[in-house]
């Protein structure tokens, strides 16, 4: 939200400057995210000055140039070369002298030069109103007042407005503070802390009155919880114009471009005030009444964006008598009722709607204006009728208006101001320290809250209606801390604590797991549960009819709950890969989200993302990049750290990968992954290969803890090694050596390792080549070689007889 600080100036005159300001907004709660400076006109006109044309003569080498001499005011005559067809002797004349900088309508910047034009020298430039800012004719120089003085600043005879404008952060909850009048109420507050007490200056409307009553349009609510307050006002013989140029300057330091006097004068009431209001055309309200209703699913809207919307039966209507809808209340006009160049008469709406009922409108039909940023917050109910008569007094004043009815007001049951009571012990228990009881008492009366009765122990408070956010007494509290200063709270330097002999079991595997995959180098991710909808095709396993959908979704990217935690993984590394980041260990603990027909269900999960090089490129290291015997090592270490072993592996059915395995216990599933598809990694943008595991997190947590730690003496006699090369049939996998090891010996073997793999030359057709390493140890004495002999010819003669194997 931007706040111009000339603008709050006129309901607060504090001379502080605007980086102090700043500050004090942010400890208040409004938090200043940045200052910026603002110009009416870029540059301010600096270098440019009022000269006085001299003489007026023909250029001696063109005939649509003109070679003057004019008088700037310090000094010496200058000459000047103008193509303007209105310059003449005797003329008072803005000049851009040498050296000033001048920008157009985009800003750019041009510097004046002093030069030669068709061989006469010009040491300046006479301008035009387009050519200064100040408008858009460029038919000729501008002509200026004959009694200005040669010489005077250009600065000091336009409006020129100098500003400076808050970026101010606002949180939901103050819709209190959504305009400039807002913001001034609680500057106040804040400087009335630092001792410096203002009057807070409030538009009078002390003048308002009718005109006459020549055009009653009635006003008809349908449903009063949807629009419990609705005020209007007809204004006749109105002349749609530019308006005045405070007003635009002022619409254009915070973002907004003017658009004619009855527009603008809206909008300005709407960042003075806080109260959103509308224009209707009168002459398009049929009927002379003004209807506040629901339409059936499905009518036509057609929008000032020039869009035709299908409304829904819920959204709020501004109707005329034969049903025609002008207004999606509280969001957006329509196209047929606006204010056009044609415009003579108008209907001036000052509402309060149901912010909810607001709320959903506007993102049913993706619209987030202005005025539904209010009101879905929450506006003053009780300030409708002040914010109708000001809005109506400018347009009197600045389009010529007359004021022709009474004011429409439905407010059938008066909202009335909530009340709360505070305890002064509650108060000094959440602040964390005693604050003086006036100085409270002051707090609460700088912010408007009465004080309606008071007891030793607290306050009985009454809430202004504008502060809807302050309904418990913790928001009281809330309030006397943030106007106090937190800053201004006392703390210790001493830190207490408490040792927990309790251990969360889910959080203590976590972070187990969590450490041993940043120490091998991994990063960890975590990424939105919301994501889309149509993430669910690039798998047959996932169905769209499980997706848990969001009932107000921000946008069709953040739509449904995540079945998978694949997708939004992808996006990360795409998101990486784009920005030359292409090596990639990624890994995240989340959830996914289901429906069924039996209901909802979460399941965690631990996810990994394994991409580009192992390790970083350097002068030691060979590149070597990730592959899918690189993740199979990582997802084993991460099980053997979980206690989880004897696990088998079967390939995976899963659409996802190209290849990959799955890890199981028993008939449990714990670990799947592999290689991701090329179709899948198209859908994101990504050309290099991706390897990703999905942990069952879930069910992992069940099973872990359950096994039993054995633990054992250090062996005291050596161990022995041993290596067998075999010839073997190439569909023969080391599992099945491993197996048949220890199936022949259980006892004195301990470890069985593959160590080399060959196949190529100088092998029969069909063969491969395992060298197989075999460690022997008793636990009670030294092996002799006799007995490891024996141990080995049996292996031999094992793997002989089960695998047709041959020793090379």
């Amino acid at each position: 939200m931007k706040i111009s600080y000339n603008w709050l100036k006129q309901f607060l005159q504090v001379e502080w400057e605007a980086e102090k300001t700043g500050e004090l907004l942010t400890d208040l709660g409004l938090e200043v995210e940045g200052i910026e400076t603002k110009e009416s006109i870029k540059g301010s006109l600096a270098g440019v000055v009022v000269g006085e044309v001299l003489t007026c003569e023909q250029h001696p080498n063109a005939d649509r140039l003109k070679v003057t001499t004019v008088n700037l005011g310090n000094g010496e005559p200058v000459q000047i070369v103008c193509g303007a067809p209105n310059v003449a002797a005797g003329q008072k004349v803005p000049v851009a002298t040498v050296g000033t900088m001048l920008y157009d309508e985009k800003g750019d910047g041009f510097k004046i030069k002093k030069g030669k034009i068709r061989g006469e020298v010009s040491h300046g430039m006479i301008c035009a109103e387009d050519e200064l800012g100040l408008g858009s004719s460029h038919d000729g120089i501008m002509i200026l007042e004959e009694e200005l003085e040669v010489g005077t600043p250009a600065s000091e005879v336009f409006n020129i407005e100098n500003d400076q404008v808050f970026e101010i952060g606002l949180t939901p909850n103050r819709a209190d503070a959504m305009s400039h009048y807002g913001v001034a109420r609680d500057l106040r507050a804040g400087l009335i802390q630092h001792g410096i007490n203002l009057e807070l200056i409030s538009p009078s409307v002390s003048n308002f009155h009718v005109d006459e009553r020549t055009l009653r349009i009635e006003v008809q609510v349908d449903n009063k919880e949807q629009a419990p307050r609705y005020c209007g006002i007809s204004i006749t013989d109105i002349e749609v114009k530019d308006s005045p140029e405070w007003i635009q300057n002022k619409l254009k330091a915070i973002g907004l471009t003017p658009k004619n006097n009855i527009v603008d004068i809206t909008n300005y009431v709407m960042h003075e005030l806080g109260q959103p209001l509308h224009a209707f055309d009168a002459q398009q309200i049929k009927g002379n009444k003004v209807v506040v209703q629901t339409l059936p699913k499905g009518t036509k809207f057609t929008t000032l964006d020039e869009v035709e919307r299908e409304l829904h039966e819920e959204d709020i209507m501004i109707c005329d008598a034969e049903n025609n809808p002008l207004c999606i209340a509280g969001v957006f006009g329509g196209i047929g009722s606006g204010v056009t160049e044609k415009t003579t008469s108008v209907f001036l709406e000052s509402a309060y709607f149901n912010p909810i009922s607001v709320r959903k409108t506007a993102k049913r039909h993706a619209l987030n204006t202005d005025a539904s940023f209010r009101f879905e917050r929450g506006i003053d109910i009780n300030f409708t009728e002040y914010a109708l008569k000001r809005a109506a007094l400018l347009i009197e004043e600045y389009a010529g208006g007359k004021i022709a009815s009474d004011v429409m007001d439905f407010y059938p049951e008066k909202a009335e101001d909530f009340q709360v009571f505070l305890s002064y012990d509650n108060a000094y228990r959440l602040i964390g320290q005693e604050i003086d009881k006036e100085t409270i008492k002051n707090i609460l009366a700088s912010l408007e809250i009465r004080i309606s009765s008071e007891t030793e122990g607290g306050l009985g408070l009454t809430i202004p209606s504008y502060r809807v956010d302050v309904q418990r007494e913790a928001d009281i509290i809330e309030e006397i801390l943030r106007v106090y200063g937190y800053n201004n709270i006392n703390f210790s330097h001493k830190l207490n604590t408490s040792i927990s002999f309790d251990s969360n079991h889910e959080v203590k595997v976590e972070n187990i797991i969590a450490d041993q995959l940043t120490s091998l180098g991994f990063y960890e991710t975590m990424a939105n549960s919301l994501t889309k909808e149509d993430y669910v095709s690039l798998s047959e396993n996932l169905k769209s009819e499980h997706n848990v959908e969001m009932l107000n979704p921000l946008s069709n990217d953040l739509k449904v709950m995540r079945q998978s935690l694949l997708f939004s993984g992808l996006e990360s590394v795409s998101y990486n890969i784009n920005r030359k980041n292409s090596s990639l260990k990624l890994y995240e603990f989340g959830k996914t989200y289901h429906k069924y027909e039996s209901g909802y269900q979460e399941s965690k999960h631990l996810t990994l993302f394994v991409t580009g090089e192992k390790v970083k490129e350097s002068w030691k290291v060979a590149t070597q990049a990730s592959d899918f015997f690189y993740l199979k090592g990582i997802v084993s270490l991460v099980l053997e750290r979980l206690g989880l072993s004897n696990v088998k592996t079967t390939p995976t059915k899963s659409d996802t990968f190209s290849e990959g395995i799955v890890f199981s216990l028993g008939k449990t599933r714990l670990v799947e992954f592999g290689v991701i598809r090329k179709k899948v990694l198209k859908e994101f943008g990504i050309k290099q290969e991706v390897l990703f595991a999905d942990f069952d997190w879930t069910t992992i947590l069940q099973l872990t803890g359950k096994k039993k730690i054995k633990v054992s003496e250090l062996a005291k006699f050596p161990a022995v090694k041993r290596d067998l090369a075999l010839l073997l049939d190439d569909s023969v996998s080391f599992k099945e050596i491993y197996n048949l090891a220890f199936q022949s010996e259980r006892k004195l073997l301990k470890e069985v390792d593959l160590f080399d793999v060959y196949e190529g030359e100088n092998l029969p057709e069909g063969k491969k080549s395992y060298a197989v390493s075999f460690v022997l140890q008793d636990d009670s004495k030294t092996l002799a070689d006799k007995q490891i002999d024996k141990i080995m010819q049996k292996l031999q003669q094992t793997f002989e007889k089960n695998l047709n194997a041959v020793l090379r």
